[in-house]
């Protein structure tokens, strides 16, 4: 019983890794049938049926105070709604998913400024090195992707995946900071409630929410609904409650390797020797910034 502890510790990063990795392909294959924010709000309103449903069965506890609900709320709304809002926004206006990873790639680095001032968490050299390393090794294997684009038409994407890469940061360091532990049951709940609210308003104002319910679409988004918002984000919340920010944070370095590994084994993409370099790279930079 004693091993068990360590190897879930041990396995949850791996895992996590993998599972929010194919978030970028989960995109990819159901953008065409829906726009953004519909699509968004459609994965939102069913992770809240099931896991409400969920909290129910398993008498899950709530939150015993007003303001943890809302301390849940709000980082549930910037890790959820503007993150995802961000990312979808971006690859829906044809921004390459590898650019897009590319700018939530500066995420650890971002954190790891804040998180000195903001949590009193001292970063080492060795975790600045780290860091600077595994941006490197992003950099490596997205360069391919990025150089085939052309870099007016780049710069008009660029904003909503920048808000994504503000909105994760901050979610990160909010949740770390003000509720860093609660019952994933019904904290996934509460973090998708004010998340639904928002993203089906705007979406409302901003889009005609049509949806071509085709067996491609409803695929992608089952499995954005019970591989990255139930499964994956309960790793993170998991992750944030047992390490500090910057810990947590250097493990999106290694999301666009494995999303260039997903997808060249799915759609058969081009994967360069650059790109193999960089996730070595993007390997050893993480395992600096997580020692």
């Amino acid at each position: 019983m004693s091993k068990a502890p360590g190897t879930l510790d041990a396995l949850a990063p791996l895992l996590f890794v993998v599972l929010w990795s194919t978030g970028f392909i989960g995109a990819k294959l159901g953008l065409p049938y829906a726009e953004p924010l519909t699509f968004l709000t459609l994965r939102f309103a069913i992770v809240i049926v099931l896991m409400l449903a969920v909290a129910v069965l398993a008498r899950a506890p709530w939150p015993a105070w007003g303001r943890n609900w809302v301390h849940i709320g709000v980082a549930g709304l910037l890790v959820h709604g503007v993150y995802l809002g961000g990312v979808f926004i971006a690859i829906g206006q044809g921004l390459p998913s590898g650019i897009t990873a590319l700018v939530v790639g500066l995420q650890p680095l971002v954190t790891a400024l804040a998180a000195g001032a903001l949590l009193g968490e001292k970063v080492r050299p060795a975790q600045w090195a780290g860091l600077a390393l595994g941006f490197t090794g992003v950099v490596l294997v997205v360069a391919g992707k990025v150089a085939g684009v052309p870099a007016g038409a780049v710069a008009g994407m660029l904003g909503p995946a920048v808000v994504a890469l503000l909105g994760i940061t901050a979610g990160t360091l909010y949740q770390k900071r003000f509720c860093p532990s609660f019952d994933l049951r019904t904290g996934t709940v509460i973090q998708y409630l004010p998340t639904l609210v928002a993203t089906a308003a705007l979406a409302a104002a901003t889009e005609t929410m049509a949806v071509q319910w085709t067996g491609e679409f409803a695929f992608a988004l089952g499995w954005l609904v019970l591989v990255l918002s139930v499964g994956a984000v309960s790793l993170l919340n998991l992750l944030i409650r047992r390490g500090g920010a910057v810990h947590v944070a250097s493990l999106f370095y290694l999301t666009p390797p494995v999303t260039a590994l997903v997808a060249w084994l799915l759609f058969g993409e081009t994967l360069t020797g650059w790109a193999l370099a960089g996730m070595a790279v993007a390997a050893t930079g993480v395992w600096l910034a997580r020692r």
